[in-house]
């Protein structure tokens, strides 16, 4: 054990991790060199915002706590009016609802609830993969990062983000600042309402009542109309697939047989040419796409779940009767990317907007 410590280490000295020439059995990483940090005791106040804070004498201004209460309480019942009849519900706020929500929120007329049981949107898109932080995109996904304006590391057919936690922050940010959207997580899509053979909204509840439903009296739940629900639970598990999963026990499809062992080349692909319009008034999207149509498991590359989302919201906006890329009607916002590119559901060709 000494030995292979002494070899390590002479190892270390040997070559640099902050040498570019290294590439540990990759392409070389390119680090920015950084500078030490400069004290500033000499001057305890600091400028944030254009305001100037003394931090050794600070203070809040004072409020009261049913105030507080009062702006929480009032802000999200609106949020509950408003969205109780809505365009578009989304469920599951991982990587494909995410982007499908982004997508959807460059057309100002049309108002998106998403839905999310965790408290912590993001689905499994904060880590790269078992526990890895960086996050793998394969070409020409890569576009979608670019309007995002996340920055990556350029191999040949892929891009890697340092982070994943970069991309979910970034989009989140983007998405949640525009006024025709409402994220309510903590809150569980525990049904859906169905009018003759058509998906008509989803029944919702708290999600700690949805999981202890078991454990006290009976907690009815309540209901947000939709003229169109994306399902986008990800694949199988405690939460997953529970929109096909219940499509198929209510009878409205055939079978659910469940994502095939993992292909990363294969998988991708299928993700996002099988992303539809599953039922009238339904739209699948991302991993639950592998569960209905027994696709194979993509694994840690995220590029499908980006592209599956936004073909998700373009199925959206046709059902809306809106413009959009895979009817060619699409010019996308000012921070959309050119060309635009979506495979289509109904054929193996690309449509550019």
């Amino acid at each position: 054990m000494a030995a292979m410590a002494t070899t390590l280490s002479s190892s270390i000295s040997k070559t640099s991790f902050f040498d570019n020439k290294s590439s540990f059995y990759g392409s070389p990483l390119y680090t920015r060199a950084t500078q030490p940090i400069k004290s500033a005791r000499q001057n305890p106040s600091i400028t944030m915002a254009s305001t100037p804070y003394n931090l050794e004498d600070f203070k809040f201004r004072p409020i009261k706590e049913s105030i507080v209460a009062r702006e929480m309480t009032r802000r999200y019942m609106m949020d509950m009016i408003t969205h109780a009849d809505t365009d578009v519900v989304i469920v599951g706020a991982g990587s494909a609802g995410l982007s499908c929500a982004y997508e959807l929120s460059k057309n100002p007329n049309i108002n998106i609830a998403i839905i999310e049981q965790s408290v912590s949107p993001g689905g499994g898109a904060w880590l790269g993969g078992q526990l890895f932080s960086a996050m793998i995109v394969r070409k020409p996904a890569h576009k979608f990062l670019d309007e995002l304006e996340i920055e990556y590391d350029e191999q040949d057919d892929y891009v890697v983000i340092k982070h994943a936690a970069l991309f979910t922050s970034t989009i989140m940010s983007k998405l949640l600042a525009k006024p025709n959207v409402k994220l309510f997580n903590a809150v569980a899509a525990e049904d859906l309402i169905v009018r003759g053979k058509r998906v008509a909204g989803v029944v919702t509840n708290w999600a700690l009542v949805s999981m202890n439903h078991d454990t006290q009296s009976c907690m009815d739940p309540n209901v947000m109309e939709a003229k169109v629900v994306v399902s986008s639970c990800g694949h199988d598990g405690p939460f997953g697939a529970t929109g096909v999963k219940r499509l198929k026990s209510v009878g409205m499809i055939d079978s659910v047989p469940g994502m095939k062992a993992l292909d990363m080349n294969a998988a991708e692909d299928a993700i996002v040419k099988l992303t539809r319009e599953i039922v009238p008034g339904m739209i699948v999207a991302g991993m639950e796409v592998a569960e209905i149509d027994g696709s194979p498991r993509m694994g840690p590359t995220f590029g499908a779940m980006m592209i599956s989302g936004q073909k998700a919201a373009h199925l959206a906006l046709r059902a809306l009767g809106q413009p959009n890329a895979l009817e060619g009607s699409y010019s996308g916002a000012k921070e959309a990317e050119p060309g635009f590119v979506l495979a289509s559901a109904e054929s193996d060709e690309t449509v550019d907007a």
